[in-house]
């Protein structure tokens, strides 16, 4: 009698069990609906990845200057140029990491970098950006604390701030310096601002974007703001956005789990770095996760490598895009693989 009763319930077990796999096995043929008909940052069957310089490539210049920006789109011929935004007291769009400038130029005047991050943990100390007119902001050397491969700081005491492209840089310089001679170049942007001023930002970055149609279709952009997220899907919706971070763990999450048919996320790149610690380290370079974005026309692209065995790892699992500080090395690991 027990032996009965042991059989049908492991009868049921093995029912139960076929079908989750038949609807796993179902749910994994069904092609995904794409997330956009056409993806200009998704690169064709087997091509290399795209390289983009992060904060214009700060290894190999003064980040986010017009002088990394000219370097590594004329002289290294990177195909994106990665940046941040921020909104100033009076309106310009300019590009920074940070929401304050004292790490990247001589607000403080001698004080060294090191000083000059101490001086920075009491926030009181620094200089914000929303605080500061594009005039103010451009009277600072933003090649200041950069050095050279031989550790020099082969630009502090540089005077042709706006010649040399030292000054603080604009979003309008940017797309001007490019537009006519560089109609390809691509970006990738960061809405930094939240709140009001993200709104602000998201509007002016739209306008302006106007005297450039081209570059319409060759920018994406990123927050890691909800609201922000919120006001480029509702008001701008004609923009390529980037997957911010709880949208991209979805992603993540359903494409490990099978269940990724029922993800309803609508970016159109999915930028992420090579790992992420949650306690545990998840691992982010599964080759499922490449091959899942693309059913759907999801650009990949991972930040920030600057290891050459890391870019390699990426380029053999056909990434679309490889976000480094030092995209003169990129480009000599892309030329083991031409």
């Amino acid at each position: 009698m027990k032996t009965k009763k042991n059989h049908k319930v492991l009868k049921v077990l093995g029912i139960i069990l076929a079908v989750i796999v038949a609807f796993f096995a179902v749910i994994n043929i069904i092609p995904p609906k794409k997330n956009m008909e056409s993806n200009p940052f998704i690169v064709s069957d087997g091509a290399l990845p795209m390289i983009a310089a992060h904060r214009g490539g700060g290894d190999n210049n003064p980040e986010n200057t017009m002088l990394a920006f000219r370097e590594a789109v004329k002289t290294i011929g990177v195909d994106i140029i990665e940046s941040d935004l921020y909104l100033t007291k009076d309106g310009y769009l300019v590009y920074n990491h940070d929401d304050y400038i004292d790490e990247t130029c001589n607000v403080n005047g001698d004080l060294s970098l090191a000083e000059v991050k101490k001086l920075c943990k009491d926030k009181n100390n620094r200089h914000y950006i929303c605080d500061m007119t594009l005039a103010e902001l451009q009277r600072y050397n933003f090649g200041y604390y950069f050095e050279d491969e031989n550790g020099q700081r082969i630009y502090k005491d540089a005077t042709d701030l706006e010649g040399l492209g030292l000054q603080i840089a604009t979003m309008e310089q940017l797309f001007e310096e490019f537009y006519a001679e560089y109609p390809d170049v691509m970006f990738i942007v960061e809405i930094k601002d939240s709140g009001e001023r993200g709104y602000e930002a998201c509007r002016i970055l739209y306008e302006k974007l106007q005297a450039y149609p081209g570059y319409l279709d060759q920018i994406v952009i990123g927050t890691f703001h909800d609201e922000i997220e919120a006001e480029l899907k509702a008001n701008y919706p004609d923009l390529m956005r980037g997957a911010p971070t709880g949208t991209a763990a979805k992603f993540v999450l359903t494409t490990y789990t099978g269940t990724n048919l029922f993800d309803g996320s609508d970016f159109a790149c999915l930028q992420i770095p090579m790992s992420y610690d949650l306690g545990i380290e998840v691992n982010l370079t599964a080759e499922s996760l490449v091959n899942q974005a693309h059913r759907r026309n999801i650009a990949v692209q991972y930040w920030t490598i600057n290891d050459p065995d890391e870019m390699r790892q990426l380029i053999e699992m056909g990434v679309d895009c490889i976000m480094t500080d030092d995209p003169l090395l990129l480009k000599e690991v892309l030329e083991e693989y031409r």
